[in-house]
């Protein structure tokens, strides 16, 4: 029985201080399926929860192979034995650190240093699980917005469901929606020292992650499957 509307791939941090601040900036544990209460931050623009109501419902997370519906005759079982397969052939990630960014107007964390093995770990899991996708239907499609896309992009959204792989994938840890860009700066300035002690260095994509979602839009972590190729 598939238990959820949608699936992904994604990085998530494993059990420590890192995953714990994230979990409660966001004020969603994907992992244990629970609320948190937010930290007390002082001179943020707005509360937290508004601040973080974008990506809360996907929890922390980086995307390795975006949400998608299962296809007819794929199941949650086979795609989580595919996944744990796939995860005994493909080495590890270790990238120097991360970094905070204003990114397109909302806030992420992004690796520093050489990310070409991070490209091909997104290009074998996008390819390799390919088959447990169903089509985009009309819907799905444009709320990708394609006339926003370039050629290259709309070409991978119709080949591969998501605009942003292979080469134009670019790996990201999300924090808040979209912000004006005084509030983005503002909030720079203040989580940079609060997550400082938390970041981990150098830090290492050692799992793929199974998400699920569930009928109401919240992601829950389904599995996890160290990387060990």
């Amino acid at each position: 029985m598939n238990r959820f509307r949608r699936y992904a791939i994604y990085y998530a941090p494993r059990a420590g201080a890192f995953a714990d601040a994230t979990a409660a900036w966001l004020g969603w544990d994907c992992q244990s399926g629970r609320v948190l209460a937010h930290p007390v931050l002082d001179g943020l623009p707005r509360p937290i929860a508004e601040l973080t109501a974008e990506p809360r419902k996907y929890g922390f997370h980086g995307t390795i192979k975006a949400p998608f519906r299962l296809a007819p005759d794929a199941t949650e079982a086979g795609l989580t034995r595919a996944l744990a397969s796939l995860a005994t052939r493909l080495a590890p990630v270790i990238l120097p650190r991360l970094a905070l960014h204003p990114v397109k107007g909302f806030i992420a964390l992004l690796p520093e240093g050489e990310t070409a093995p991070l490209l091909a770990l997104g290009a074998e899991v996008v390819a390799a699980l390919d088959a447990f996708r169903a089509p985009l239907t009309a819907t799905e499609i444009a709320r990708r917005k394609p006339d926003r896309l370039t050629q290259r992009q709309r070409a991978l959204l119709d080949e591969w469901g998501y605009p942003y792989v292979f080469e134009e994938f670019r790996f990201h840890l999300t924090l808040t929606g979209s912000l004006p860009p005084p509030e983005a700066e503002t909030v720079v300035r203040v989580l940079r020292p609060w997550l400082a002690p938390v970041l981990p260095v150098p830090f290492a994509i050692e799992d793929l992650c199974l998400f699920g979602e569930d009928a109401e839009g919240q992601f829950h972590l389904v599995s996890r499957h160290a990387l060990t190729g």
